[in-house]
């Protein structure tokens, strides 16, 4: 059996989505059909978009869904139907890395999350109004549209009493910038950390940090409003980026030695080359914007002298299934206001969203479906 369902369908590269009525299957051993509540918008729909990660087209996009359970596949167990999910990216769950609870660097991280059809057989869920197939499972839900189907692996079941139309950004974006802090840098209380970019990664980096417990935070970008904002969500310095080096920042922070850890969301290369001149004995320094085909570059008596590290980062290194409940719990404890960065917008106007997004208008927009 199928369900009809309105979704958001880009059919050809660097297109704006169109509102089509489709066909989604019914869900298939291991797999969860999900009404979509809302989906946020991420930088990285607008990579795909643009053709930046080979999609195939036609495709739904949207990887921030949260929703309701409405049928479960068979051999799918944790799960009933109408919980409340948060959906995330998708892993193998054999692999190494998986195996290790590092499902964000899974072996088969590409075809599972990009592919846009089934890893399994290479077919798609989604059909048009003329009976051609459109791509889906786009970070394993395709979720700019009403229903989704998922795996188990990346459906995270959330409390009934949560702001469910809120939650699906904890999927990508803010699970990126706070799991970098806490999970892969593992920010010490007392340090000294620099975020380049005041995004919604950047925020939610900055945010993690102040739970971390780090002594020197410092906020730099060129939108000083956004630097404000971080200013009230837990930095203690915001200053705009091109008005001195990183180093010299650093300094008019009360850290001359440079920071301990450095975290890049703006995807600039010359902005990384610069930066990890600032960074101090030991430090470290991530990579978690989505970076073109340019060298980053840094001296090699510079890196090993020192003792620093440039690392990359996915998914703030996450398991969702551990990590997103204690992104909850932080925000239930008023530790992690992730909601000031929203803004929400009707399904019909999800092109408009998407604009709003891109131009750096809305820190995140959030797209609710009709209820």
């Amino acid at each position: 059996m199928t369900t009809q369902i309105s979704a958001a369908v880009q059919r050809e590269v660097g297109a704006a989505p169109v509102l089509e009525t489709l066909t989604i299957d019914d869900p298939r051993p291991g797999e969860i059909l999900v009404a979509i509540k809302a989906v946020g918008v991420c930088h990285t729909d607008m990579v795909m978009r643009d053709g930046h990660l080979p999609i195939p087209q036609p495709v739904v996009l949207g990887h921030e869904g949260s929703g309701m359970i409405a049928k479960l596949g068979d051999g799918v167990e944790g799960f009933s139907v109408g919980d409340h999910v948060v959906l995330s990216f998708d892993s193998c769950g054999h692999c190494v890395p998986c195996e290790q609870h590092d499902p964000a660097y899974c072996n088969s991280w590409f075809g599972l999350n990009f592919g846009g059809r089934r890893a399994s057989d290479g077919t798609t869920a989604l059909t048009d109004a003329d009976g051609k197939n459109v791509h889906s499972h786009i970070f394993g839900q395709s979720s700019f549209a009403t229903y989704a189907l998922v795996g188990a692996r990346n459906a995270v079941k959330v409390d009934k009493d949560l702001p469910l139309e809120l939650l699906g950004p904890l999927g990508c974006g803010i699970q990126t910038g706070a799991g970098t802090v806490l999970n892969v840098l593992k920010v010490r209380p007392g340090s000294s950390v620099a975020v380049l970019g005041t995004g919604a990664v950047g925020l939610s980096a900055i945010m993690a940090a102040k739970i971390a417990g780090a002594a020197t935070i410092v906020a730099l970008d060129l939108n000083m409003e956004r630097v404000a904002l971080a200013r009230e969500l837990g930095a203690t310095h915001g200053l705009k980026a091109d008005t001195a080096t990183v180093l010299d920042h650093a300094a008019a922070a009360g850290v001359p030695g440079g920071f301990e850890y450095i975290i890049d969301t703006t995807g600039i290369p010359a902005v990384c080359n610069g930066a990890v001149m600032a960074l101090a004995q030991r430090g470290e320094f991530a990579l978690v914007g989505a970076y073109p085909a340019v060298n980053i570059e840094a001296p090699g008596n510079f890196l090993m002298s020192g003792g620093r590290v440039v690392r990359g980062v996915v998914e703030g290194g996450a398991d969702p299934q551990a990590f997103i409940p204690q992104l909850i719990e932080h925000y239930r404890a008023g530790r992690f206001p992730f909601d000031r960065l929203v803004q929400y917008f009707d399904f019909a106007d999800i092109a408009h969203a998407i604009e709003q997004g891109e131009s750096g208008k809305v820190i995140k927009p959030i797209v609710r479906t009709p209820a």
